[in-house]
């Protein structure tokens, strides 16, 4: 017989499979997008060289997503019945932090509270000491400690548990207090993947970030080599027509492309 082992699955993912299922039912419309970063990679360079507080990539992007989203508003919003959005002033951020908890990677979601109004260095910050702090099995889902409640939901039958995140979303205001109004994972952290990954998400807004690959780009008919990043974009239709999403992904590239934002640096 072929020998195998058996491996104790983290609790997390249960949490995460139940997401994946509803997650499933949205309406979202899924844009996938190929970003020339290099201008607003090396202002990034720059600014690291020359300041004491560095500065990530990933916190950097979160922060245009931010101030994009804030002037257009409805990307982040939640529906609530048939005919009303909820558009909360703050933006919060939720990413992915991979731990490693006895022995195992296991992701953790952090939430970044507004986001839209913190610098870019407060969110290096926040994710770098998500990634340090020390998690044990009892940290789950909502990066809070295990209490009753929560293990009583690992406890439920599947259709149960999904209940609980159906009920969620229902009440826009418990929604954001939960998990945010804006989801961004970033698979490329993880390393280098040529192409682009579509995540399932049960937020208005997700952003799935992909590996920064060197590629010949013609520019002004001459070939470069250039930093480029594949982006996904997931946008709940529910909440916002096709004309604001085309306008809307239209300024937050140029905006990356540009290096919004960094222009003190």
């Amino acid at each position: 017989m072929t020998k195998y082992k058996i491996q104790k699955f983290p609790k997390s993912r249960i949490a995460t499979l139940d997401i994946c299922e509803i997650g499933k039912r949205k309406h979202h419309v899924t844009g996938l997008i190929e970003l020339d970063i290099s201008k607003s990679r090396e202002k990034i360079r720059q600014y690291n060289r020359n300041s004491s507080t560095k500065i990530s990539f990933t916190a950097w992007i979160i922060n245009v997503i931010c101030s994009t989203i804030s002037k257009y508003e409805t990307p982040s919003s939640y529906l609530k019945g048939k005919n009303k959005l909820i558009i909360f002033d703050d933006i919060n951020v939720s990413i992915i932090v991979e731990k490693d908890i006895n022995g195992q990677k296991v992701p953790i979601p952090l939430i970044i509270e507004k986001a839209n109004e913190i610098s870019i260095e407060a969110i290096s910050i926040q994710i770098n000491n998500a990634k340090n702090k020390q998690l044990t099995n009892n940290d789950i889902v909502l990066q809070k400690k295990a209490d009753r409640l929560e293990r009583i939901y690992y406890m439920l039958p599947g259709f149960l548990r999904r209940s609980v995140w159906k009920y969620i979303l229902r009440h826009p205001k418990l929604a954001f207090s939960k998990i945010g109004n804006v989801a961004v994972t970033s698979i490329g952290m993880m390393g280098q993947i040529k192409g682009w990954f579509i995540p399932i998400s049960i937020h208005p807004i997700c952003f799935g970030l992909g590996s920064i690959i060197k590629k010949p780009i013609i520019i002004d008919d001459k070939i470069e080599i250039r930093e480029m990043l594949n982006m996904s974009i997931l946008i709940d239709h529910d909440v916002i027509d096709g004309a604001i999403m085309a306008r809307f992904i239209n300024e937050l590239t140029k905006n990356i492309e540009n290096g919004m934002n960094l222009g003190v640096c």
